[in-house]
């Protein structure tokens, strides 16, 4: 089996699976399963781990060219879109359960709650940023949208760094998770600026030797 089906029959398959995962073990905590038990506060544990690992998996998406250019797997990159529609469904899982369980769909509360804890509005406005995104995640979008597809993608960036600021403010006293994630973002995204800066000075120079420019 060469490099291309393992990626499609194998690896993608077994991606897939785990990411389905964290969502497979709430419900079987749901369904009563020892293994799987939610605590005291079952409703604050599903939001919560639902969130969490939408805020994993879009750290994950932003870790694929990183990860692609250092290590030369170019295939890893058919990864990129599964990983982005998987984080997007966890936070948005995660807002539809707070909006729907949490405050039982009542509008009233739903402001005074927002009014009294502004991380809940910046955890939301990271969802709509990523709602584009995940509606034009189709390759015919990519082919119909050109480089607009790519200015557009670009959201992912305030995007994710809503998402780990609304996981630091919702901390009321530990703060080490929130501080590992911002750690991690903070060391992919240092990585894009670098790595762009390298290829915009290689642009600039390439022209300067053609012409023999000292």
């Amino acid at each position: 089996m060469n490099a291309e089906r393992a990626t499609r029959w194998i690896l993608k398959p077994l991606v897939f699976l785990l990411c389905l995962l964290p969502a497979a073990w709430l419900v079987a905590g749901l369904l009563g399963a020892p293994a799987a038990a939610l605590g005291a506060n079952p409703i604050e544990k599903i939001q919560d781990t639902l969130g969490i690992w939408g805020l994993r998996l879009l750290l994950a998406t932003l870790a694929v060219t990183p990860i692609r250019t250092l290590s030369g797997w170019v295939r890893i990159m058919g990864f990129r879109r599964m990983l982005g529609l998987f984080a997007f469904a966890y936070i948005a899982a995660h807002f539809l359960f707070y909006l729907l369980v949490d405050q039982g769909l009542d509008w009233r509360l739903l402001v005074e709650d927002i009014a009294k804890r502004p991380y809940i509005t910046v955890g939301f406005s990271a969802l709509l940023l990523l709602v584009p995104l995940a509606a034009t995640s189709t390759r015919r979008a990519m082919r119909r949208m050109g480089r607009r597809w790519q200015r557009l993608h670009r959201l992912v960036y305030p995007a994710a760094i809503l998402g780990c600021t609304h996981f630091y403010w919702q901390v009321k006293a530990d703060i080490r998770e929130p501080l590992v994630y911002i750690l991690v973002l903070a060391v992919l995204l240092g990585w894009r600026l670098h790595h762009r800066r390298r290829r915009d000075t290689r642009t600039l120079v390439a022209p300067t030797a053609e012409h023999g420019v000292a």
